[in-house]
């Protein structure tokens, strides 16, 4: 039974393994091209399925989350920080690994024993996660989402099916219009 379960979670590492990108460029709400180092592209569509995108916060990004549902509906957008230069959040498309309410970082731990990754949506296995993190200063390849929107994404996003979209492009002329309707209700 126990190497029934080892293999059933291998394949679904497989499965969902990340799409690790030089570039990801959102063609539509849903639709984004990603461009890899080998000089292959293509083009995935994450229409009818969960999935935030981070635009960092870099010159010609948003430096904002969006967390679209899956009828393709932007219902959430927040700021967000980045990875500084030298700690670079990487680009591509990401499934939610797990998430931990309560965390520090065993890298980066914080020198007065507070934990410093509160409500971590992990989506690398190098331990890239949005995370409770101030928004006025830049991270070390995590990002870093405004304790006021951290609480909602956390509850929302779900391991395995949410995906998570890091691009150094706009998202918001397709976000736009989701974000008007919702602020003249």
């Amino acid at each position: 039974m126990k190497t029934i379960r080892f293999l059933t979670f291998c394949l679904a590492i497989l499965l969902l393994a990340p799409l690790a990108a030089r570039e990801v460029v959102p063609l539509s709400k849903t639709r984004f091209r990603i461009f890899y180092d080998n000089g292959s592209e293509r083009v995935v569509d994450l229409r009818g399925r969960e999935f935030v995108v981070v635009s960092v916060r870099e010159p010609g990004s948003d430096g904002r989350f969006y967390a679209v549902d899956r009828d393709g509906v932007v219902w959430w957008t927040g700021a967000i920080t980045s990875g500084a230069d030298d700690y670079k959040t990487p680009s591509g498309i990401y499934p939610v690994l797990y998430k931990k309410r309560h965390h520090m970082s065993t890298k980066y731990p914080d020198p007065s024993g507070v934990n410093n990754m509160d409500f971590s949506i992990f989506f690398t296995h190098q331990g890239h996660a949005l995370h409770k993190g101030s928004v006025n200063w830049m991270s070390h390849g995590c990002i870093h989402i405004d304790p006021r929107d951290i609480r909602t994404l956390y509850r929302w996003a779900k391991p395995g099916t949410t995906r998570v979209v890091i691009t150094r492009h706009s998202y918001m002329p397709f976000a736009r219009p989701d974000l008007l309707k919702f602020h003249l209700k």
